[in-house]
């Protein structure tokens, strides 16, 4: 059993920044033993969306919307994948999960972390 646990989430104004934490944990496990760690988002009333990865080897991938804004980064040691946040908009609110792509299994999720921008 994998267990994703965000933090980090909250009010902020537009062009503020946060961090998102999502601490991994279970039997065995390693975020550099998946194929990949990240994070995706969901709006009210809209699909979730790929917001971020980072792969085996550290190559970090981001959507279009959040380059240069966002940054992913993992600690092996924490066992710990994080996302900077800056410049944030208020086309940003969303809840924030982490995910866990691991061989042969279905993807593991967090529960989420509310970001809300807003003045």
């Amino acid at each position: 059993q994998v267990q994703l646990v965000e933090s980090g989430g909250g009010l902020v104004q537009p062009g503020g920044s946060l961090r998102l934490s999502c601490a991994a944990s279970g039997s065995g496990f390693s975020i550099v033993g998946t194929n990949a760690m990240g994070w995706s988002r969901q709006a009210p009333g809209n699909q979730r969306e790929w917001v971020a990865s980072i792969s085996r080897a550290g190559r970090t991938t981001y959507a279009d919307s959040v380059k240069g804004r966002f940054t992913i980064s993992r600690d092996k040691v924490k066992n710990t994948v994080y996302m900077q946040m800056n410049n944030l908009k208020p086309e940003d609110t969303a809840v924030y999960y982490c995910f866990a792509k691991r061989p042969g299994t279905p993807d593991d999720w967090g529960q989420g972390t509310q970001v809300t921008v807003s003045s």
